[in-house]
Formats: C-alpha cells, structure tokens, sequence
C-alpha cells in the first residue's frame, strides 16, 4: 500500500518535474529575449529586450532599428553555442520562461549590461545593479534614446524618454513608431507582413505576387520581417499566391 501511494505521488509530481527539467541545444534567437530550442519557445526571465519592431534615436537624434540591433548582438555573442536553461514556468502564450546561461555566463545579464535589454522589475530584480551600469556605462541602447520595450509595446504617450541623449521635441512620435512604416527599416529587412480579412498574419517575399500592393501601415497591422523564419515565429505564413 506504502509503493501505491508512493507511485501516485510521484505521477501527480511527473508534470513539475518535467516543467522544472533544463532545456539544452544551440538556439534560434529570434528576438533580444525570445529564443527557440528544439520545439520550445524560450523568454528570457527577468528582462525586457526591444521588439525587432522597435526604433530608438541614435546620438545624432536618428532614428535606428535597435531591436534588431538587440537581437543580431545575441546571435553575435552566443548564437552558436549549446545554452542551458533552468525553466521557471510557462506564461500565457505558452513560452517557457527560463534563466539561461552559455559557458557558465548568464545571458539574461550579459544582455542587461551591454545595454540591449532593462531589468523587468516587475517580475525579478536581479538586475537592477546591472541596468545601472549600462545606463552610466552609455551601452547599447543607454548611448542614445528609447522608451522602454513594456511601454512600446503598449504605445503609452506618458512614458518617459529614456538614455544619454537630450530627446528632440518630436522624440516620443518618433519613439513610439515601429519599423512598420513606409520604407522598410534595413536594406536585410524586405519581407512584409500583413493581417488578412480573417485575421490571419501573411507574409510576402519580394517576389511575392502582392508584395507591391502591400501598403505599410501599423494602424493595418502590417510590420516588416528581416527572415522567413522571423515571420513565422510570429505566427505567420506564406501567401499563398
């Protein structure tokens, strides 16, 4: 009866431990806090990185993709390489939020002290310490100005302008934008995509045929994806004609 109940125990604890397991291999790094590997879509905890979507200014006040910028400076530093992540838990979306390091070195922090991420005091304070840091250090993002990525993603005009440089008057207009305007954000950056009258997102190659009859506006849900692979992690899929 003991090994009975001791077997039930450890079946309804199956799942926890499953949960609670590392998750190991070389990742797809698809955004500065998003990463996949294997099936499993990993959010780094504890940060918050800009959206590929995002703009921040420059020193010169210049407007530049610095959530791209976010990303390719992971895949640049430890994009190659096997990371392990510790799960915490799994959100909402379904995304395994996890702590993940590389050759011992935690990512999650890396990125907060190079400027490319914020600590989310929301969920963690672990690295506070290291925001300020960047922030005295002008890294990454520090060096010029941005709203931080919880506000963007909400458009929130009240937010403060964060970073070293003085904000011009037209700042939040332009730090609230996306790279979903007009004129694609980088020559690398050509897909487009679109939300399509059931409500699905497509996604158009230059050799697409509607690419030209795309109009780019964020009000119309469009934005535009640097890869196929980008597209598709954001729940998109090819056009079909």
């Amino acid at each position: 009866m003991i090994r009975t109940f001791a077997a039930a125990i450890l079946l309804l604890a199956l799942p926890q431990l499953a949960q609670a397991a590392d998750i190991t291999g070389v990742p797809k790094i698809r955004e500065g806090d998003q990463v996949q590997i294997g099936t499993t879509r990993i959010r780094l905890g504890g940060i918050d990185a800009p959206s590929t979507d995002q703009l921040c200014l420059n020193p010169k006040g210049e407007r530049w993709t610095c959530g791209v910028a976010a990303r390719d400076e992971l895949i640049k530093h430890a994009g190659g390489k096997s990371w392990t992540c510790h799960t915490r838990q799994v959100d909402r979306r379904g995304r395994t939020i996890a702590r993940c390091e590389v050759d011992g070195e935690d990512i999650q922090k890396w990125m907060v002290t190079s400027g490319w991420a914020l600590a989310f005091t929301r969920v963690s304070h672990d690295y506070e310490a290291d925001e300020k840091a960047a922030r005295e250090a002008k890294a990454g993002m520090w060096q010029g100005a941005f709203i931080a990525p919880w506000d963007w993603r909400v458009r929130n005009k009240k937010t403060a302008v964060l970073g070293a440089t003085r904000p011009p008057e037209n700042a939040n207009a332009i730090l609230l934008a996306s790279a979903s305007g007009e004129v694609a954000p980088s020559p690398d950056c050509t897909i487009k995509g679109n939300v399509n009258t059931a409500g699905e997102c497509i996604y158009h190659k230059p050799t697409s045929r509607w690419y030209a009859q795309i109009k780019m506006k964020i009000s119309k849900g469009t934005r535009w994806f640097c890869s196929v692979e980008e597209a598709e992690a954001a729940g998109c899929r090819e056009t079909r004609r």
